[in-house]
């Protein structure tokens, strides 16, 4: 036996000695973030405040074959405080700069809007009127795990950035929820230098099938359209995206229709030194309906304004002042009580 033991750790060193990979390279990030936040709200919501303290840890893991082909996954064990095992799926990077994501792959809808500038901190009223009106301009990025995201290199396509993605979910009909089954969606981004001012345009369309076979609507379908504009230390964008979908107003809640959705969302940045100022704003709706049935009269609405400014104190180091006026209505009535303003102090450490 022992001999065998032997055998088997000489096997395995000479494997080693032979540049067979034992281990990936890895690296980890994260954050820590601690603040005060306060909120206002309108009517008989009241007024609140409290501390503020989340946490991010991850890990990437990254290799790459002798034919040039960069595979890499990353683990999340930490979000936001809570502790959790989210694992990535596989990204492969080819030699001609192109992608291809594999498992919870995520879509090309998303990869297809230009970035625009959004206030920082962790202020903001928590609705829960029941409104379904949506608060991400990527608000039908969706999709079941078993899928691709395919992505151009930057530039590759006639100066264009292209991608596409599909996934084939197959979950059984569940009543009064919803969730994705097959998606298809493309994305792509266009830049471009306009003098001294340069210009990212991106558009993405998405069309998600729904696991429930009472609901009228797919489970999300949307077009959106987006840019941004950078002069020197200023960046301006805009964004706006519309369709109709399946969502639920919380946790365990019954999923309802949302048709004539309509999502418009701006914002500037400008970087003086050490310090950052952005001030940014939502306006959305949507009709909502029980499953299998045609809209309300009234409609749902959101509307938003925030700013902020962001110190860099030290490396990774940033420090935090951020407000929010925000307002919101449900099947046409405000909602004055889950509306209101709020406020955000805190600072970051990042590593």
């Amino acid at each position: 036996m022992k001999k065998e033991l032997l055998l088997a750790s000489a096997l395995v060193g000479s494997l080693g000695l032979a540049g067979v990979a034992e281990a990936a390279t890895a690296s980890m990030s994260g954050s820590v973030t601690a603040g005060v936040t306060g909120d206002d709200m309108g009517g008989t919501g009241g007024s609140n405040q409290g501390a503020v303290q989340t946490s991010e840890l991850s890990f990437s893991v990254s290799e790459t074959t002798d034919a040039g082909v960069k595979i890499s996954t990353s683990l999340e064990i930490v979000d936001e405080g809570g502790n959790v095992a989210d694992e990535s799926g596989l990204t492969l990077t080819f030699t001609d700069g192109s992608t291809l994501d594999l498992i919870e792959a995520g879509t090309a809808f998303g990869g297809g809007i230009a970035a625009i500038p959004a206030a920082s901190g962790s202020q903001g009223i928590t609705d829960v009127s029941g409104n379904a009106s949506p608060t991400d301009l990527d608000w039908a990025d969706s999709s079941d795990a078993v899928g691709f995201d395919w992505g151009s290199a930057t530039g590759a396509i006639g100066g264009m950035t292209v991608g596409f993605s599909a996934a084939m979910g197959d979950d059984a009909n569940t009543a009064n929820t919803s969730t994705p089954e097959s998606s298809y969606s493309v994305g792509v981004t266009y830049a471009m230098d306009a003098g001294d001012t340069a210009i990212t345009l991106g558009a993405g369309m998405i069309n998600v099938t729904s696991s429930n076979d009472t609901a009228k609507n797919d489970h999300a379908s949307s077009a959106a359209l987006s840019l941004s504009a950078v002069t020197g230390a200023l960046t301006v964008g805009a964004g706006y995206s519309n369709g109709e979908g399946v969502t639920s107003d919380g946790a365990g809640a019954i999923a309802v229709e949302m048709d004539s959705v309509s999502y418009m969302e701006a914002g500037a940045k400008y970087v003086s030194g050490d310090m950052t100022f952005v001030v940014s704003m939502i306006d959305s709706e949507a009709k909502t309906g029980t499953l299998g049935t045609a809209e309300v009269t009234g409609a749902d609405k959101h509307e938003s304004v925030s700013a902020s400014i962001d110190y860099a104190v030290a490396a990774g180091v940033t420090a935090t002042l951020g407000f929010t006026d925000v307002a919101n209505t449900n099947d046409g009535t405000a909602s004055e009580a889950n509306g209101g303003s709020s406020w955000y102090v805190g600072a970051a450490v990042s590593f």
